[in-house]
């Protein structure tokens, strides 16, 4: 991908296998868990009308969180092997030469980084979101108001601490239901297990288009910036 052409939304299919899509699907539906779904300043079903449920740090969904997480982590190694930059760009990272000096790593290091190495820095650089289960219903659920992810609120800074964003289709087939972004003009068409990686903040303003003939399931988050004292300590 060229920098004329490169928008930095990218799909990765089968990032998860229909089985264990449907398998989610199926545990979504008779968990009897899901709450009206909320946006970043409160429940507002005019500008997002969903069904979700927030696995995160519960016992009986950590098995479908930690395959995610796996799922996401794979599809990010390979968005920052395409866009170094989006790793080494907001911070000063340095790595050891062959002779120990330390040196500023460069965006060619990134693509040429070892999978070993490049795991210890995302999981030294990153740290995942909280992830939301959600179900729009035909003909009447979506996020039909453009937002992105990336803005002030709590005290702990976390909505200014989001890197890019990440929605894995748990189904397809449904019709419409896509994931459009608006300044790059494009729209991402659900399809099962694939996963979808994009920047967070207003360059990729985006909105989740109305399923028309059945359901649509996703699992969605966002990839972090560790806070600045772990990153930088407390000096």
């Amino acid at each position: 991908m060229t920098a004329t052409t490169a928008d930095f939304i990218e799909v990765y299919p089968d990032a998860l296998d229909a089985d264990t899509c449907r398998a989610i699907v199926a545990r979504f539906d008779a968990s009897g868990q899901d709450q009206p779904g909320r946006v970043g300043g409160g429940h507002y079903p005019e500008l997002k009308h969903s069904r979700d449920i927030s696995i995160s740090g519960q016992a009986d969904w950590r098995d479908v969180e930690q395959r995610l997480n796996l799922a996401v982590l794979a599809g990010l190694q390979q968005y920052l092997r395409t866009y170094p930059f989006s790793l080494i760009a907001p911070l000063m990272l340095q790595q050891p030469d062959a002779d120990g000096t330390l040196r500023r790593l460069r965006y060619d290091d990134v693509a040429n980084m070892d999978e070993a190495a490049l795991m210890k820095l995302v999981m030294k650089v990153f740290v995942p979101g909280k992830i939301n289960l959600q179900r729009y219903a035909a003909g009447e659920g979506g996020y039909p108001y453009w937002h992105c992810e990336l803005f002030p609120k709590a005290a702990d800074a976390e909505t200014l601490h989001r890197h890019v964003l990440w929605t894995i289709y748990l189904n397809d087939g449904f019709g419409a239901g896509e994931t459009e972004f608006f300044h790059q003009q494009r729209k991402i068409v659900p399809r099962t297990g694939s996963l979808l990686i994009a920047p967070t903040a207003f360059t990729h303003t985006h909105r989740g288009n109305r399923p028309l003939h059945g359901d649509k399931y996703i699992a969605t988050s966002w990839v972090l910036f560790q806070r600045a004292e772990r990153l930088y300590g407390n000096g």
